[in-house]
């Protein structure tokens, strides 16, 4: 089961809708032993980061939401659910973030060209970024396997040794983050928002172009983020779902 986690803020129904059309079962909750038994958890949101922050604190799920984080289960914020993953936010002043990646949040008003508008608003190429915490030079393998009796996506750790010809790699052991393990290079996705993530460099797993690079997306372990809206870009957005919901 999915979890999106509800605290006042996001798109609540249209990315349950689009779960739901992928065949996933998904519920919309503030709960939090609902959200406790879960495999998998997204925070979304829209509007302001010091509104949202303080929303999850009157709900009591500010805290809560670290604590879910830290257990391992796939966790992926969007929009400004990305946004409250990070450090702080200087958006109308200073604001806490929940602390989960590192890294701010500041405005694109300055760094983008001035004939840009603001917000950045419409479908953009997404430019992929080897995720430095899974390419490479490991000691060990991931290796992954469909699961026949769930049909999700099991990653197993192993020597190279232990790897045979017949398994598959997955996506994070060649660079790529899981999420895109479906998707090419310049798949267009939607995106509104006037900040972005900065110092986050470590983390990044994905640009857009809008007059310079930004950050699309981030991943630390079993924390995903997405600046732009998975379930509002159509046919790319339901695959990254997808492959989110096989981790």
């Amino acid at each position: 089961m999915i979890a999106i986690i509800d605290y006042g803020v996001g798109n609540l129904f249209s990315l349950q809708s689009s779960l739901r059309a992928i065949g996933e079962e998904v519920v919309v909750t503030a709960d939090q032993d609902v959200i406790r038994q879960a495999d998998h958890v997204i925070l979304p949101g829209v509007g302001a980061f010091g509104d949202a922050v303080q929303k999850l604190r009157d709900c009591g799920l500010f805290d809560f939401v670290k604590a879910q984080a830290a257990t391992g289960k796939p966790f992926l914020g969007i929009c400004l659910g990305m946004q409250l993953l990070f450090d702080r936010s200087l958006e109308y002043g200073e604001h806490e973030g929940l602390g989960l990646i590192p890294g701010e949040v500041r405005p694109i008003e300055g760094v983008i060209p001035s004939h840009l508008d603001i917000p950045h608003m419409g479908w953009n190429a997404l430019h992929f970024v080897d995720h430095p915490a899974t390419a490479g030079a490991s000691e060990e393998k991931q290796t992954s396997s469909t699961d026949p009796a769930s049909g999700k996506l099991v990653t197993n750790q192993g020597s190279p040794d232990e790897a045979t010809d017949d398994e598959q790699i997955s996506a994070s052991a060649s660079g790529r983050c899981p999420l895109f393990r479906d998707l090419e290079e310049g798949d267009c996705v939607y995106f509104v928002h006037s900040y972005a993530a900065f110092d986050c460099e470590a983390n990044l797993t994905a640009t857009a172009e809008y007059g310079v690079p930004l950050t699309a997306a981030v991943q630390k372990g079993n924390v995903y983020g997405t600046q732009f809206h998975p379930e509002k870009s159509g046919a790319v957005g339901l695959k990254i779902l997808k492959a989110f919901a096989a981790l």
